[in-house]
């Protein structure tokens, strides 16, 4: 493969996930570059256009589905193909408002490593996708806020049920429960700052022009 056709990028907030990802593409020949959340990746992005966007959904500062609305709403990068990887987001809804608003694939976690390689290799050999037409802002917001909310409430109830389990649990069990827990907190908080900004951006967006 000639590598200096272009780069991969893989935008992953998990450094364990980031580096699989990334092993398996530049052993398979690719040249790779990562990004540590959506922000990174739209700043590599501006620098140096990428053939595939492979990216996380749920990231601190952008996330995965703030990216894609980005790169959706400018039309220099409206054709790149973006891949998501998720394990928080994995309901119909979440797939169907991902490719609404212009995932070119989805694949749950933990990843299928020969069915990833395999999107990757089919996405490369289509090209560029055909422009995409992006989602109108309200809309887009709209639609993020229902599935944030829909997240929250599903986080929410988690968090209860482990707090129950760890009351309730021998001592040899809680490891397991205890950091599962800590992991639905931060995303319950990350969800939370998410939809504080979805909301000022809905009103903004509903004020009377």
């Amino acid at each position: 493969m000639n590598t200096a056709q272009g780069y991969l990028l893989i935008v992953e907030d998990d450094p364990d996930i980031r580096k699989l990802l990334d092993t398996t593409l530049t052993f398979k020949g690719h040249r790779v570059i990562t990004a540590h959340n959506g922000r990174e990746g739209m700043e590599l992005i501006q620098k140096e256009r990428p053939q595939i966007v492979i990216t996380d959904i749920m990231m601190p500062q952008l996330d995965g589905f703030g990216l894609v609305h980005r790169l959706r709403i400018d039309p220099e990068t409206r054709d790149i193909p973006v891949v998501f990887i998720t394990a928080t987001y994995v309901s119909r809804a979440d797939q169907e408002f991902a490719l609404n608003i212009g995932a070119t694939r989805f694949i749950q976690k933990p990843v299928d490593l020969d069915k990833f390689l395999a999107i990757i290799e089919e996405l490369l050999a289509q090209g560029p996708l055909p422009a995409i037409e992006p989602l109108k802002e309200l809309n887009f917001y709209e639609g993020y806020r229902k599935r944030l909310e829909a997240k929250l409430d599903q986080k929410i109830k988690q968090i209860a049920r482990e707090e129950h389990l760890l009351s309730t649990r021998p001592d040899e069990a809680n490891d397991a429960i205890l950091a599962s827990l800590h992991q639905a907190v931060y995303e319950r908080d990350e969800i939370k700052l998410l939809l504080k900004e979805i909301h000022k951006q809905l009103e903004r967006h509903e004020k009377p022009q």
